[in-house]
């Protein structure tokens, strides 16, 4: 039996990533190089240290990647890469030493949309899964309901306006006092707070389409103020008002896009899935309604290579091709038709 065995990498924003993914839903291998610990002291992600950091870890989690699912470069089929979206700084360390593999082993090169990859990542964690469903793609740097028409067809139904859901969980952690990365330090914090405690408001915004930015400015005014006037703040009970009304608004709007175009099968998809308060809200919704809702399990929910290989799959098998001048794309829409324009 043939099977297609695809050398991953990830390099977006702060993991150096690497995977052997065989057929689009079995991991080989998932090498993961975390940066958090540098990244901690600044608060936030610099670029130009991400991109250091990327172009010493590259060539270790690669080799580490194949060892682990006991291959030799030739032996694999494709080199699969993130190009778009993502920092582009820390793009091109991965794109440039894909394109460079690719060319000394004379392998195909497939270029991965960032969150075809989260997306994907489902296949990974549930391999029954097949298009069509609807999916809730939520991360750091983007919110959308996309309607998966296929594997290399999309749909976006509705998206941000302004911060992403995951921008606005660091954000409102950091006017906390929680260390980098904010999003799961909210979450735990969240966990012994009152979610009912602040009232926090409810963005008035028509169709699918979401705005964070007023609901995190109103966190960070409420913190503010305690400060101001000496009164002491519940910070559990405000980050928990806080996951509870971001995660009522993703499951509200998302329901609702799904009851509008009759998908049965739904799925969520990016960082920010790991989030407990969304993850309840979801299957909480999916229960009333009598649907199936799809999640990644926690490992593959933030950036990681398995799930650029799983995507790399079926662009491989659909004729998607880089050539050596692939170059990285900082911002790029996940239903562009020509992605490679």
């Amino acid at each position: 039996m043939f099977f297609v065995r695809i050398l991953a990498l990830e390099s977006s924003c702060d993991e150096t990533a690497a995977a052997v993914i065989e057929d689009g839903r079995k991991i080989l291998s998932n090498v993961v190089a975390t940066q958090i610990e540098i990244h901690k002291e600044y608060g936030g992600v610099v670029p130009e240290i991400a991109s250091r950091l990327h172009t010493e870890s590259i060539l270790s989690v690669t080799k580490k990647a194949l060892a682990d699912a006991d291959m030799t470069l030739s032996e694999v089929d494709a080199i699969a890469v993130t190009y778009a979206p993502g920092l582009v700084g820390p793009l091109l360390v991965g794109v440039n030493f894909a394109k460079a593999l690719a060319l000394r082993e004379n392998k195909p090169l497939i270029p991965v949309h960032h969150l075809r990859g989260h997306i994907a990542a489902n296949y990974l964690t549930h391999p029954d899964l097949k298009p069509p469903f609807l999916c809730l793609v939520v991360s750091g740097g983007n919110t959308q309901i996309v309607r998966v028409k296929d594997y290399t067809d999309f749909e976006i139904l509705g998206q941000t306006r302004d911060d992403a859901a995951g921008e606005a969980f660091d954000k409102a952690a950091r006017v906390l006092g929680l260390p980098y990365p904010g999003g799961a330090k909210l979450d735990e914090l969240a966990k012994g707070g009152d979610k009912t405690a602040y009232a926090l408001p409810i963005p008035n915004i028509p169709g699918y389409d979401f705005s964070f930015s007023g609901l995190k400015t109103a966190v960070i005014n409420l913190a503010h103020h305690a400060k101001q006037v000496g009164e002491e703040l519940d910070a559990p009970s405000l980050a928990a008002s806080f996951c509870g009304t971001v995660a009522s608004i993703l499951s509200q709007k998302f329901y609702a896009a799904a009851k509008e175009t009759g998908d049965e099968i739904l799925a969520v998809a990016g960082g920010v899935s790991a989030n407990s308060f969304l993850r309840s809200a979801l299957l909480r919704g999916a229960k009333r309604r009598g649907k199936y809702l799809y999640l990644p399990e926690l490992s593959l929910c933030g950036d990681n290579a398995a799930m650029i290989g799983a995507q790399a799959y079926y662009e491989y098998q659909s004729g998607v091709r880089g050539d050596m001048m692939l170059n990285a794309v900082p911002y790029l829409p996940l239903d562009e038709k020509d992605f490679l324009g």
